[in-house]
């Protein structure tokens, strides 16, 4: 092996390096790429902005918004939702009208049809002498007719079935060129990181404690440890789960809620008392190493091979 033994293309094994590089170059396979610490947002910013926040609340799920980005966003899929609901009435008043224009063309069919049946009734008297030589001639001209339109039917099936016949390169005559079915749209605004009904009373205001309060924000927002457990002073980082309390909105780590909340249920802030559901835990953005229990690898799906 040669000192630059991932360039060598002299060897006889084809190395995974070498088969990692032509799969990358040609295009075809899945790629799998490990995130960096670059690509992962931190645990105080909002999962719309991607930016720290100012007036944070939390969802039941734990998931971080800053307010006037979720609020922009519940206006915004609102206006979405009764956009599509009018264009889905329209379409059922479309589909209304046509149901009643076949309906009123059924009805002028049937008494055209009842016309020409009272229409065809032999109001005359009939002579019994020249009835059946009527009947005769009747018989020889219809034989003579049926033969001459049997003729004339199998001359004409050319024309007719080429006439017939779409035209594939128009757009508007192409067998998929069919209007679009709308379904009715759902009236509750999901939350763009869960997928759950998100409902904006549901909300809840997150309170940090800053590391240092006699600095301001902008001092705060530089540094690397901004905040700090409400109860304990540690230090809050991504690396360190949390969990915010519903009553006061304070953040807490998960370990005081483990070893001091759990033990009376009461919110050391308030004093209120506490359920299950009053423990939010804190939604993470992860860290760069492989023991952070988060998934941050990424793929890309691309076209195989196959032999």
């Amino acid at each position: 092996m040669t000192r630059h033994g991932k360039n060598c293309t002299a060897g006889a094994v084809y190395t995974y390096h070498e088969k990692r590089k032509d799969t990358a170059a040609s295009g075809y396979g899945t790629q799998s790429v490990r995130l960096g610490k670059d690509a992962i947002k931190d645990f105080d910013c909002c999962c719309l902005s991607l930016q720290p926040c100012r007036d944070p609340v939390v969802t039941a799920d734990g998931y971080l918004y800053e307010k006037e980005a979720i609020l922009e966003y519940i206006l915004h899929q609102k206006a979405e939702i009764a956009r599509k609901m009018k264009a889905y009435e329209k379409q059922k008043q479309v589909q209304r009208n046509d149901n009643q224009l076949e309906c009123r063309s059924g009805e002028r069919e049937r008494a055209e049809k009842f016309k020409q049946r009272e229409n065809s009734i032999v109001s005359k008297p009939i002579n019994p002498f020249t009835a059946a030589q009527s009947r005769d001639s009747e018989r020889d001209n219809g034989s003579a007719g049926s033969s001459s339109s049997s003729s004339a039917g199998a001359s004409s099936a050319g024309p007719s079935s080429s006439s017939s016949l779409p035209s594939f390169w128009i757009p508007s005559l192409t067998p998929e060129a069919k209007p679009t079915v709308l379904k009715k749209p759902g009236k509750t605004v999901l939350c763009p990181m869960s997928g759950r009904p998100l409902k904006l009373n549901e909300l809840v205001t997150v309170r940090f404690t800053p590391l240092d309060p006699s600095l301001d924000r902008v001092a705060l927002l530089t540094r690397q440890d901004r905040y700090v457990c409400a109860v304990t002073k540690d230090t809050l980082g991504n690396s360190v789960p949390c969990a915010v309390l519903r009553p006061s909105g304070a953040v807490v780590t998960m370990e005081c809620v483990e070893r001091l909340i759990r033990k009376d249920m009461t919110d050391p802030v308030t004093g209120d008392k506490l359920t299950e559901k009053d423990i939010i835990p804190l939604q993470r953005g992860g860290t760069g190493f492989a023991g952070s229990g988060v998934g941050l690898s990424a793929k890309e799906a691309r076209p195989v091979m196959q032999v």
